[in-house]
């Protein structure tokens, strides 16, 4: 992986904190848990849902599919539309649209009325994913910074292997309207806490159309943004209907795939945390490891998966791998450009969630044409084609002794750079 110089825009960034808030990081990492929560609840829904509203499986998958696509546009355009709002005043009014559209999901009376909530959905997890990103040294001292960091992109990963199963859970054990009601009374709590514990938050450096451009010229960028296209639409568009594929591939009754589910995110949370170990000494290796490992994880899914000892193993490997994506591709993007993380954040925040919603929308077309075993095989091409890109990534910038940029993810005190260029761990 290497980078290209990275010249930051002329900004009057707001003075560092004297005192860190860590209640202010902790509800910030709640808010991107909640959102990004929301934003994937439906997969383990579609079969309750499609049944309720007499959709297909297909049909239903919509959910998924809307409110990612209408984020990936709402992650660069919210920051550019509201100029020099306060992030506060931006963070507390898109936490109240995520309460009242989660309402208004669980009210829905028809299939429109759920998928025209989702868009609304959409726009809060953009709009406030983008924001939160950059807000850590906002909140705190200098010193404190990759920590609180590590802490608010927790919220993300957390989402990621815990928000379904649990999702399921509840909707499993109460019906989905009242999975969706819990959502927007949870998020009306955290509405609460931000009102309470966040500060003025005066806004910095704008983001423009020019920057966010300039940093596809960085070969570094370049890779981590088609990797994390591959990984991402591969795996949503196996994953968005693993509760179909279980019940029809490995015979597992319905009653048991919420409890599986939350299997996978126990894997996932473990595989989070020994990619987040191996990234603080070989990024590179430890990001092709997790893309290889989903490459064989979903075809087998096909292959072994037939009985409900292999269908539940299967699945576990399959969380324990992708357990690293979220960790993996930040830790990349951030080492990538060190010099535009607010930049890079918000083009990979897009590209995250336009990949799962165009993961979902062409797996809803294969599951509704074609078989159910082609997504599990559409996912394991993508994440072979991103295994290689990522292994043709240059290395060679980097040495056993060449220091690593400061990243929130791996690092908890700075460590020298040489002028406007980052340097990544070794193979």
């Amino acid at each position: 992986m290497t980078t290209a110089e990275q010249t930051p825009a002329p900004a009057q960034e707001p003075k560092a904190p004297e005192r860190s808030r860590w209640p202010a990081v902790s509800v910030v990492a709640l808010g991107t848990f909640l959102l990004v929560t929301a934003e994937q609840l439906p997969i383990g829904l579609l079969t309750s849902v499609g049944s309720a509203l007499s959709v297909s499986e297909g049909t239903a998958g919509l959910m998924v599919t809307v409110p990612s696509i209408v984020a990936a546009f709402a992650a660069p355009l919210v920051p550019m539309l509201v100029g020099a709002m306060d992030r506060r005043v931006l963070l507390l009014g898109l936490m109240a649209l995520m309460t009242v559209s989660n309402l208004a999901s669980a009210l829905a009376p028809n299939f429109a009325v759920l998928v025209g909530s989702r868009v609304l959905v959409g726009i809060a997890i953009g709009g406030f994913w983008a924001v939160a990103g950059g807000l850590a040294v906002r909140l705190v001292a200098p010193a404190d910074v990759p920590r609180a960091t590590a802490v608010i992109f927790g919220g993300v990963g957390a989402a990621n292997v815990f928000g379904v199963p649990l999702g399921t859970l509840v909707g499993d054990l109460t019906g989905w309207r009242i999975a969706f009601s819990s959502l927007s009374a949870l998020a009306l709590v955290t509405l609460i806490a931000l009102l309470v514990v966040l500060p003025g938050l005066a806004a910095s450096q704008a983001i423009r159309p020019k920057l966010l451009m300039k940093q596809f010229r960085n070969p570094g960028v370049r890779v981590g943004i088609i990797a994390t296209v591959l990984i991402v639409f591969g795996h949503f568009a196996a994953y968005t209907f693993v509760s179909p594929a279980l019940q029809k591939l490995s015979g597992i009754d319905e009653r048991y795939v919420g409890p599986l589910l939350f299997g996978f995110g126990v894997a996932g949370m473990i595989g989070n945390f020994a990619a987040g170990a191996a990234l603080s000494r070989r990024v590179h290796r430890s990001v092709l490891v997790v893309a290889v490992a989903l490459a064989v994880a979903m075809p087998l899914f096909v292959l072994l998966g037939q009985t409900v000892v292999g269908g539940a193993i299967l699945l576990i490997v399959w969380g324990l791998s992708y357990g690293g994506v979220s960790v993996g591709l930040q830790t990349w993007m951030i080492k990538a450009a060190p010099r535009a993380v607010e930049a890079v954040s918000s083009l990979w925040v897009a590209v995250f969630n336009l990949a799962i919603g165009l993961g979902a929308l062409v797996g809803g077309v294969i599951v509704d044409t074609l078989t159910l075993q082609g997504v599990l095989w559409l996912g394991g091409a993508c994440a072979l084609l991103a295994a290689l890109a990522i292994r043709t990534a240059r290395t060679d910038d980097a040495s056993p002794t060449s220091p690593c940029i400061p990243c929130p993810l791996c690092c908890l005190r700075p460590a020298p750079t040489r002028q406007g260029v980052a340097f990544v761990a070794p193979l």
